[in-house]
């Protein structure tokens, strides 16, 4: 389980890192076009489209950081209330229900960017960006979330046989 956690953590680290990266790029690119409009009178035609790629790829790149962080939303207003073993037994089946959502969405996003790729589809700009370029970031980006999801499954049921262990021994 180490090993897994120390891999994971440095997929999780090399894609949060180049989330950070693709988030910067449209603030260059705006920045640019901004200067290029109103100085020069020369606006650009692929700064926004080259933004909204890069959003794009951020966002689903990030997601298994966000997940590793606990920066995904919650609403803990009724779980709050529950108790400790029930928490862990909801947070089980939650995970379990990500995974399956998770490896569907991971599937079909990765058979999209190949078939983009096979056929060598192009945007219809006058970028004409290959789409299978920023399709990509669907599936890795998910991948890293169903390994976060996965690594959250085994660490609460580890925590629900602790805490069985636990009951189990006071009560000994």
């Amino acid at each position: 389980m180490k090993a897994f956690n120390r891999f994971l953590d440095v997929i999780t680290r090399i894609t949060g890192i180049m989330a950070g990266i693709l988030l910067f790029i449209p603030v260059f690119a705006i920045f640019y076009e901004v200067i290029s409009r109103g100085v020069f009178n020369q606006p650009t035609e692929w700064a926004t489209e080259i933004s909204t790629y890069c959003v794009l790829m951020a966002g689903f790149l990030g997601m298994g950081t966000a997940l590793a962080k606990g920066r995904h939303i919650h609403v803990d207003m009724v779980i709050s209330h529950l108790s400790e073993r029930t928490n862990i037994i909801l947070r089980i089946v939650s995970c379990i229900i990500c995974i399956i959502f998770t490896v569907i969405f991971c599937w079909k996003s990765a058979e999209m960017a190949y078939m983009s790729y096979d056929l060598d589809m192009l945007a219809a700009s006058t970028l004409r960006m290959p789409l299978w370029i920023p399709q990509l970031s669907l599936p890795v980006g998910t991948i890293v979330l169903l390994l976060q999801f996965v690594r959250m499954l085994i660490e609460n049921v580890q925590a629900l046989a602790s805490h069985g262990e636990k009951k189990g021994g006071a009560a000994a």
